[in-house]
């Protein structure tokens, strides 16, 4: 197959037009690609070959449309910042169509219909940084939308000043948000509310398309994979830092990617989008934000689900659900296979003394893998280790309760816990070099960040501690 042949369906036009709005993405002037996914053009059932052609180039900026393609942009609503808006949707989005389940979509392709006087663009800066934190996210094993590629353009936008404008061709098995009910729930649309509740269970739930409580278990699955996805979160270190409503996905995964980071020294606190003044988001919040969305998308679901129902669900989120999500992920970071009562304790603890101990997130669960009862390699990487002598402690106590060997619970260790993330200085080395037309570094990264768990030898000054100049710096939305 190659992009001549492919051949894109639109099942979601087959909803009400309150839903999407028809557009065409506008060109960037004199595109040129940075860099591809060749793990990523395979979904679609086209070979690496794909990213060199000047088709590719095309259908990237939006000149060659395949076959069945019907750009649309998709209407929604969304609490952001915890202020509901009904004014919202894909305001620089072009979405194409289907193939092998995976929804096409450009971003940055231009105004659209819901743009509300924005000029459709995206930065090449935030581009970059979205194609590879995508990637990145998907080879940790944290559900997440995909990327084809980014492109970089003439085109000039105005953002922190003048900037040239890029663009990524992006993939989801579904685009619906939170935020699609709210929309329909909020203008009193409740039969159209309930097409598109049919629709996300035909397009990403078919097992629940016949089941006469298919409401109630489509939204036991969305509390699920949201709870499952925030403990991932957690237990890598990312933060989202724009949790709205609108970018929360129905299917679970990390949509949309902001002013996101992933944490340098451990920080519970920690904000990563400066626009977020009062730390909503912060990463230590972002098990309780999930919640607070999951109780607006159940009062969305309200004509269909009735509230007592949607809330025995989310007291359930809350009781067990997310906590043993959380505490299933963090065990598996600490080696740990028997399940105990005590692990809770345990790992409350260790939360509280990396955060007093001044040490880098990553790096610590690194060190930690290769734990065979030597501490001096944890205390060389912390400010101040008695923190974590006293953690240790209470670790070698529960380890002697496991009857799994030293070297098998290592080697179990090494595949959970990474040795490579993209921190945000390093995507900033990147994007400083594509801007000056140099993109060796982002294909740098790609590669580091397609093996997060390998041991590279070239490339061992990525898995080191930030440069105390460069931690924990935070973001604009427009980063």
């Amino acid at each position: 197959m190659n992009l001549h042949t492919l051949t894109l369906t639109t099942p979601y036009l087959e909803l009400e037009e309150e839903l999407y709005h028809f557009s065409n993405p506008l060109a960037l002037d004199m595109p040129y690609l940075v860099a591809g996914s060749k793990k990523a053009i395979q979904l679609l059932g086209l070979n690496e070959d794909t990213l060199n052609t000047s088709e590719f180039l095309a259908l990237h900026n939006g000149e060659f449309l395949p076959k069945g393609a019907k750009p649309f942009s998709m209407g929604y609503a969304g609490h952001q910042f915890g202020h509901y808006n009904p004014y919202l949707g894909d305001g620089r989005a072009h979405n194409l169509g289907n193939v092998n389940g995976w929804n096409l979509q450009l971003k940055g392709s231009g105004e659209t219909f819901y743009a509300r006087s924005a000029d459709g663009r995206a930065s090449l800066r935030s581009s970059i940084r979205e194609f590879l934190m995508s990637e990145a996210m998907y080879h940790l094993g944290i559900p997440t939308t995909r990327a084809l590629g980014v492109i970089g353009s003439e085109t000039e936008v105005l953002r922190n000043g003048i900037e040239k404008a890029g663009m990524v061709l992006r993939l989801s098995e579904s685009w619906v948000r939170f935020g699609s009910f709210e929309y329909l729930y909020y203008t009193k649309e409740y039969a159209k509310l309930e097409s598109l509740a049919e629709f996300v269970i035909k397009e990403s739930f078919s097992h629940l398309q016949n089941d006469e409580d298919r409401f109630y278990k489509i939204f036991a699955e969305v509390v699920k994979r949201t709870a499952k996805l925030i403990a991932k979160w957690q237990g890598v270190g990312f933060c989202h830092g724009v949790m709205n409503t609108d970018n929360m996905s129905i299917i679970g995964v990390t949509l949309d990617y902001g002013p996101f980071a992933m944490l340098d020294d451990f920080n519970f606190g920690y904000v990563c989008n400066q626009s977020d003044k009062v730390g909503r988001y912060s990463y230590g919040a972002q098990p309780n934000v999930a919640y607070w969305n999951l109780t607006m998308l159940a009062k969305a679901l309200t004509p269909i689900l009735p509230q007592h129902l949607s809330q025995q669900l989310l007291d359930a989120y809350g009781e067990y659900i997310y906590p043993n999500a959380y505490i299933e992920e963090m065990r598996e970071k600490l080696g740990l296979f028997e399940k105990l009562d005590e692990d809770t304790e345990l790992i409350t603890e260790l939360v509280g003394a990396m955060q007093d101990a001044y040490v880098d997130n990553t790096l610590f669960f690194r060190t930690l893998s290769h734990y065979n009862g030597n501490r001096e390699a944890l205390y060389d990487i912390c400010m101040e280790p008695i923190v974590i002598h006293n953690w240790l402690e209470l670790y070698d106590t529960r380890l002697l309760k496991e009857n799994t060997p030293q070297d098998q619970r290592e080697k179990f260790m090494l595949t959970k816990n990474p040795k490579y993330v993209l921190k945000n200085y390093m995507l900033e080395k990147a994007i400083t070099k594509s801007l000056l037309g140099d993109f060796s570094e982002v294909e740098k990264l790609l590669f580091i960040a397609s093996h997060p768990f390998d041991e590279l030898e070239e490339y061992e000054e990525y898995s080191q501690e930030t440069p105390e100049i460069y931690k924990n710096i935070g973001l604009s939305c427009s980063s």
